[in-house]
Parts: C-alpha cells; structure tokens; sequence
C-alpha cells in the first residue's frame, strides 16, 4: 500500500490541509482502519458527524465509505457539533464516532476526532491506524450506511439537566460555526434571551476565525455587550467543543478562571474529588481547588489525552486552558462547548449580578496563549533543545509532562509544542507586572540561546 502523509497523524487527532495532506482518498482509506479497528473490538456501527466546513461533505462520505467497507455501519449523524457527534455514540448505542472537523484550524483544514469502543484514540493508537493502513491490515465486508437524527435529543437531555434560577440575556458569538445550527436553540429552551452574533454556519468563516481563546475573536462579544442590555457573552469555537466567556465590563475570563467556578460548584456535591487541568492553566487552580476539597491533577494538554486521565482517575471534572472542559459529574465526561456553557449560566444565574462572581475568581497578570510560528516538526525540536540545554535562573521547580513549566516564587513560564499546528505555545503568568517581565527575559534568553534568530511574539 502507498505511503500516508505523516504530518495529518497528531497526537489526539487527524489534521491537514484539505486536498494537499488530506484527500478523500486518504479519509476513505482511514475509515477502512477505523472499521476494522471497531470490528476488531466487536463493535457493530460508527457514527459520523461533521462540522460546517465545505470540504466537510465530500470527506464525512469517504469517511463512511472506508467504514462500511470493512463490514462496519456507518450512522450519519449530519451537520452537528463535535459533541453532539460524541453524544450519538451514548443516544445510538454504538460507543464508537468520528467527527470530521478543522476545529478552530483555518477553512481550509479539516480532521478526525476518533473514540472507537468508548475510547478516544490518541498517540500510539493514531499512529497505530497509519500503521495499519500501510500494511494492508484490514477487514473486509459490506456494511450499511444510515442517517439518524440525534439534536432534538441532546437538547432535550442538556434542557433536563440544567435549570437556570432566572432568565438571562446574553451575547452568543457562534463564530459561523457549527454551533450556529442548535446553541440558539438551545439557550432560548434554557430561558435565555439571545443577542446572536455570527449564528450561521458558514464554512468561509467571513467574520473573524472561530476560535475563542485568541481575545481578537472576542472583540464582536465586547462590542455587543457594550451597546446592549445583555449581562454576559459566551464564544464557541468552529466545532463547539471549547467556550469563551466574556463580562459585561468587557473581561475575558480565560478557560482556567472558569474551571475554578465549575470547580467550587462540582466538589460541593463531590467532595475529595479530583480535578484534573492542563500545564497551560493558572498555578491559582491547584489552591482554590485544594481549598474547595478537592485533589488538583496538572497534566498534558489534548482533549483526548485529558479525557483519557479522566477515565482512569474517575474525577468528575477536567478542563484545559484552550476552552475545552470536561464535566463527568451529570455528564458524560468528554468536552462539550454547549453544555459548559449551560452549566456555566446554571451557576451564574444564582446570583444578582454574574459579572461579580466571575470578577472575584482569583486572578494574575498574565498572557493569553502566544505562539511562536515555525516549520512542520520545528517545535519538537525546540522544546527537546529547551529541556536539554535551556538555563532557567531562580527557577524553583521545571515541570517536563507536556513542553517545559518553569514555576518560580512569583510566577510561571510554559513553552509546549502544538499538537494541531506548527507553532510553540508559549503562557506567563506572575504576581505583578514586574516579575511577569522578569520570567519573560528569562524564557527569551533560555529559547534563543537554544535556538538563535528565533523570532518571538513577547
């Protein structure tokens, strides 16, 4: 069999440029591997979901084409978000779902988030599927292709577990993502009412990149929160899995603010629980976590590999500093834009006035995710240069699970390679002003002195 693209398997998903990295071709043969994969477990059938991406079509049919022929059925679930593809592995029994998304990646990307059997393959289980491919390894039979409609259902499920204690009215920015299709919907059936912004799907992504983490993309929520009545903005990324949040005074509070919050309202009703966060988040998680009764758990950054440690601990709550956050406690522990946001209004709408409560969570100076932009495969290299060889002064502890954190007295660094794109992914975070400069000098002259010439964004 012919060579695959290296590059398209990352470590918690497939990722490429359409019709370059990732032809139709390439997605039919991996459907192939993900059915024979999926039979090999005993599974029966695979539901397929797709974000709003043109390409999402053409390769979502590939896709299914590689499943059913390996004897596996294929269930389209349609035009949804990432999450409502994995809350159709539950709904339809099937345990296993691919959902064919570029996430918050530009228009034209797009991918595979894979969970076969109740498991999200990730790392060596990714590169396995490549392996497979290559070598010929593959099932062979007739399977089915059918559709199912599961959105009225997972409305349904959210809108019975979530009760606001009074309405709200807040900006939703779905960024012309796939969100745009149902989280209207949704919210109103909580008793929101809507300020929309961008709420329909298109593919071009014409208004700003759907991705909430980067504050440029928020700047519409800000805007709208100024010239309306509505008392707090809510952001999804391109496929739904990851949430903004934005305060009436403008305040962006970043994904590791906000698990503080979901984390003082899971442990009240599981005490000694574990909360589980990615290298990216604020080291005032770890405390208030503690304080709150509960075990903090820092550890690598992914979807897949967070939900993964999440299995394997039994916690019922884990988030990243990206926006994905995962509730187990009423849920169903995989990452899911929409219900975050509901549970995030369920909390807000207990107090008088939202945008103190989320003011008064602890907070640092700090910097959003900064990237340094490089060549495919370059970021690796750094980062292993980094631990190797890098010099940190006064640091008090250098944490290498995912990149390298260097924690000092006042303060932390983080340089991480990327898993989706090829960029560092670089965060700060001190007591003032002053020391957030000082790390910052110290990561500057720790990375160029690794890597001179180095371009960098702070």
């Amino acid at each position: 069999m012919s060579q695959l693209p290296a590059e398209i398997f990352k470590a918690y998903d497939i990722r490429g440029i359409v019709n370059r990295s990732l032809t139709a071709d390439v997605v039919r043969r991996i459907g192939h591997a993900l059915g024979s994969l999926a039979a090999e477990q005993g599974q029966k059938a695979i539901a397929v979901g797709r974000d709003g991406r043109l390409s999402g079509p053409e390769l979502a049919g590939a896709l299914m084409d590689g499943i059913c022929a390996a004897g596996i059925d294929a269930i389209d679930v349609g035009c949804v978000p990432t999450p409502v593809t994995y809350f159709a592995a539950y709904e339809l029994g099937c345990h296993s779902c691919v959902s064919v998304t570029g996430s918050h990646n530009p228009p034209d990307y797009n991918g595979l988030k894979m969970v076969i059997g109740g498991t999200t393959l990730a790392l060596d289980a990714i590169q396995d599927l490549k392996k497979r491919i290559e070598a010929g390894n593959l099932r062979h039979g007739k399977g089915e292709r059918r559709s199912a409609d599961v959105l009225a259902a997972y409305v349904d499920k959210i809108a019975g577990d979530v009760r606001l204690a009074r309405p709200m009215k807040i900006v939703m920015d779905c960024g012309n993502g796939v969100a745009g299709a149902i989280a209207p919907e949704l919210f109103k059936r909580l008793g929101c009412d809507i300020v929309p912004l961008y709420c329909e799907v298109d593919g071009n992504f014409p208004n700003h990149h759907p991705d909430p983490s980067k504050p440029e993309n928020l700047a519409d929520v800000i805007k709208a929160l100024r010239e309306t009545d509505a008392e707090i903005g809510i952001a999804f990324d391109g496929d739904g899995d990851r949430l903004g949040v934005v305060t009436k005074d403008g305040e962006i509070i970043f994904p590791d603010r906000q698990l503080m919050l979901f984390a003082a309202d899971v442990l009240s009703r599981v005490p000694g629980g574990t909360v589980i966060y990615d290298v990216k988040c604020t080291r005032l998680l770890a405390p208030w976590i503690r304080q709150h009764g509960g075990v903090p758990l820092m550890w690598n950054t992914g979807h897949a590999l967070v939900k993964a440690k999440l299995r394997e601990t039994g916690a019922p709550l884990a988030g990243e500093m990206s926006g994905h956050t995962f509730f187990k406690e009423r849920w169903y522990g995989f990452d899911d834009g929409l219900y975050t946001g509901a549970r995030l209004l369920e909390i807000l709408s207990q107090a008088k006035d939202a945008n103190q409560v989320l003011e008064n969570l602890p907070n640092s100076p700090s910097t959003p995710e900064l990237n340094i932009k490089m060549a495919e495969g370059e970021p690796f290299a750094l980062i292993d240069k980094l631990k190797k060889n890098g010099r940190f002064n006064g640091a008090d502890e250098i944490v290498t699970i995912d990149g390298v954190r260097v924690e000092y007295t006042d303060g932390f660094g983080l340089a991480r390679p990327s898993n989706t794109t090829p960029v560092v992914v670089l965060r700060f975070e001190a007591d003032n002003a002053a020391a957030l400069e000082r790390i910052q000098a110290d990561f500057r002259q720790a990375i160029e002195s690794v890597w001179p010439g180095i371009q960098l964004p702070f």
